[in-house]
Formats: structure tokens, C-alpha cells, sequence
């Protein structure tokens, strides 16, 4: 299972933050990943991260050793962790920032992800419910690094693809 979350606020202090999803993460059994809301399209650009992350890890590709990290390198269409955290890392002070919740690699026992989970993460890290964050537009692309000759390419309706497509690239680039 594989859960987007918007939401918005303050961030005091980055590792206190993740610190909290740590020790939520473990708590309720599930890999939790946070990002710049302003670099992310839409949920389908995290599900397929989170998708091509765990491939990679059932395939033994992985550069990392955790799956939350193998996400942001991918939701990033990065290869380093400095780079990924630079481009769509969590920042100090207000900002709208996207949640990826998914079981562990490992996990036998299916793990629901419902409203409450959802609240429960907002509650220990501060922040207010707000899925409008992760709904990108032109500019997000052009934030994210995709020219205007890339997006010339497709019709408005498919820019989500060029996204999708970034993230599938990252396998050819560490190969």
C-alpha cells in the first residue's frame, strides 16, 4: 500500500522533524518519506517512486540502504542523496510538504493506511492537512529541472508524464 499526503506549516528544526517520522515510522510499522511539496506534480509522481524504489530493492539494485531514502532518490530522479535532499529535501520554516507512507520491504502483515494514520502524522509533526500541495503545475516542472523544450513535447494533460519518466530514467543512470 502506498499513501500521498499533503499537508503545510512550520518546520523548526529538520532534524527534529526527522526525527518524529523516524520513531513514527517505527511505531506504526510503515516507511515514511517527506519532500518539498513545491518540487512534487502530483501523487502519481510519488507512487511511482515509491514503486521503482522498492523494485529496486526486490531486484537487489538499490543505492541506499533504507527504502525511505530509495524514494527520494527517485522521486528526486537523482542518483545522489546530497542532490535529492538539495533539490526536494524538507527546509526550516513554513512550507507545504508531501508525505509518502508505505509497509516495510519486509513486512508479511498487511498494514492499512487510513485517515487515522493520517492524522496521527500530522499530529506529532505540526503540520495541517492540505492535499492541494501536491497538485503541481508548469512551474513545478520547471523547478524540478524539465526544460520548455521537454515540455513543449507533450500536450498540458501529459506533463505528469515527463515527470514519470524522469523517475524511470534513474534506473538507466545507475546502471
Amino acid at each position: 500500500m502506498i499513501v500521498v499526503v499533503g499537508a503545510s506549516g512550520v518546520i523548526n528544526d529538520v532534524d527534529t522533524f526527522l526525527r518524529q517520522l523516524l520513531t513514527f515510522s517505527n511505531k506504526h510499522n510503515l516507511t515514511v518519506q517527506a519532500f518539498n511539496a513545491n518540487m512534487i506534480y502530483s501523487s502519481d509522481h510519488l507512487i511511482s517512486a515509491t514503486t521503482h524504489a522498492k523494485r529496486a530493492f526486490q531486484q537487489g539494485t538499490h543505492a541506499t540502504g533504507s527504502l525511505a531514502l530509495e524514494i527520494l532518490l527517485y522521486a528526486a530522479a537523482e542518483r545522489q542523496i546530497q542532490k535529492a535532499i538539495k533539490k526536494i529535501g524538507i527546509r526550516k520554516g513554513k512550507q507545504n510538504i508531501a508525505f509518502v507512507l508505505t509497509d516495510y520491504l519486509d513486512n508479511n502483515i498487511p498494514i492499512n493506511i487510513d485517515e487515522t494514520v493520517k492524522e496521527k502524522l500530522l499530529a506529532v509533526v505540526h503540520l495541517s492537512s492540505d492535499d492541494t500541495v501536491i497538485q503541481g503545475d508548469r512551474m513545478t516542472l520547471k523547478r524540478f529541472g524539465i526544460t520548455e523544450k521537454e515540455l513543449s513535447t507533450v500536450p498540458k494533460k501529459r506533463y505528469g508524464d515527463l515527470i514519470l519518466e524522469k523517475i524511470a530514467l534513474v534506473d538507466i543512470i545507475k546502471k
